[in-house]
């Protein structure tokens, strides 16, 4: 083997696993040397090589033959910052190892609780406890960023720390697959079954990623039973509800539909403002000397409504560039510092956000504003919904009209050239109609 071949097979993971996991977990790998029937790979830490070992050593072998290795085993050392060396990783215990995966940040403590998520929060937390479960198995969905991920691990991390004999297995649905496809390729079919039926807590990330992978969802189908069967707990996550999930089999569905599914729904502005400020506190120790004017965690979180994700690294932008420049957070360097990410929250605001706003400023319930009701008490915000609606989304008349209970397009066109006519003569209207834009744009 020679480095030119490790190249070959890096170029290939690329494509396989996808930049993202690439760039994680196999872009810092080195190659050392090859000896014996023996290829030598260096990682940063203990960390890195015991998760490569453990999730994609059996790829890396497989691609080194395709490549036309002759090596048999495939070792991993961490190479010291000291001395320059290598050391072999620290081996780690059976329920241990399952989880190497598993970001030390995510855990409970960590995670913010509002009202979008709390149900979500409440079943992790349950099951989390250990011991007989009424439902199995937990199914959490959500868009991107709600805290689907941050949930699952630190499920696990729980798990452990209260029961660490407990054989807990944490993978994305990516590594189910290929695993099982490296299993069936090298003939270890039955050490792969061994592996994920014998677990007595098997967590799935990301369990949309099998959709649609005939092979895959079959042997999940199988495995998904035995546990069941065997009394095993199981939980799922996957960015929509089971039954939305297009091109995976119906009788996975079924299966996943059997448990308790729990949705993350998008933050509201006072989660966005709880995290800010846990994130905030969690920031003093290393930035000791900057203060964050009042009004800009405010001023943040009614912006940027995206995810937590994309509000989280806004601040720790925001804190680094303050610490950079020797200044302190205030609403104007806010401003410049994330002028582009600002920018592109603009017009991300939804049909569902604007017609919640509105039925909040108008004291109505939202069945009213959606319902037939013709009275003014609910058409006039009716109106005023659909006519923000148009302003601030990019949804068309006929996708409007069927978010606000089925109706026509002509409906909708009447009722925004109503509001575009009495903004122009009600001042109470019109003053009605740039309080809940600015409410909803944070302008």
């Amino acid at each position: 083997m020679t480095d030119e071949t490790w190249a070959r097979v890096r170029g290939n993971l690329k494509d396989i696993l996808g930049p993202s996991s690439f760039k994680t977990w196999i872009e810092p790998l080195g190659f050392a040397q090859a000896d014996d029937s023996v290829a030598t790979l260096t990682a940063s830490t203990s960390f890195n090589a015991n998760y490569v070992k453990q999730n994609f050593g059996d790829l890396i072998l497989h691609n080194l033959r395709e490549e036309g290795s002759a090596v048999e085993r495939v070792s991993f050392a961490v190479k010291s910052e000291r001395t320059n060396g290598m050391k072999a990783p620290s081996t780690a215990p059976k329920s241990q190892a399952n989880q190497q995966g598993l970001d030390a940040r995510f855990t409970f403590d960590t995670f913010v609780v509002g009202k979008p998520n709390e149900l979500a929060h409440a079943a992790a937390r349950r099951v989390a406890e250990g011991g007989p479960v009424g439902f199995n198995p937990l199914f959490l969905h959500g868009g991107v960023g709600l805290g689907k991920t941050h949930l699952m691990h630190a499920i696990a991390h729980e798990l452990q720390n209260r029961s660490p004999e407990l054989n807990v297995l944490y993978v994305s649905a990516e590594q189910f697959m290929y695993r099982f496809i490296t299993a069936l390729r090298d003939r270890k079919i039955m050490d792969f079954k061994s592996l994920f039926r014998s677990v007595d807590v098997l967590m799935v990330d990301d369990v949309q990623f099998i959709a649609g992978k005939d092979s895959t969802q079959e042997e999940f189908f199988h495995t998904f039973n035995a546990l069941v069967d065997a009394g095993k707990q199981i939980i799922i996550s996957a960015d929509q509800a089971p039954g939305q999930i297009r091109e995976l089999e119906e009788r996975i569905k079924s299966r996943l539909q059997c448990g308790l599914v729990v949705d993350l729904h998008p933050t509201d502005y006072e989660l966005r403002l709880g995290i800010l400020q846990a994130k905030g506190e969690a920031f003093k120790p290393m930035y000791p000397d900057i203060h964050v004017a009042a009004g800009v965690m405010e001023f943040l979180a009614h912006r940027i409504t995206s995810n937590v994700r994309v509000l989280e690294g806004a601040l720790t932008r925001l804190f680094a560039f303050a610490s950079l420049v020797g200044r302190d957070v205030n609403l104007e360097l806010a401003q410049d510092c994330l002028a582009d990410v600002l920018s592109q929250q603009e017009r991300k605001v939804t049909v569902d956000e604007i017609q919640r706003k509105v039925s909040e400023h108008f004291t109505i319930r939202l069945s009213d504003l959606l319902g037939p009701r013709r009275m003014r008490t609910y058409a006039r915000p009716r109106q005023i919904a659909m006519y923000l609606a148009k302003q601030l989304t990019s949804r068309s008349l006929p996708e409007i009209g069927r978010s606000f209970g089925g109706r026509d397009h002509t409906t909708v066109m009447h009722g925004i050239r109503k509001i575009e006519e009495l903004i122009e003569t009600d001042e109470e209207l019109a003053n009605n109609v740039e309080l809940l834009k600015r409410a909803l744009t944070g302008g």
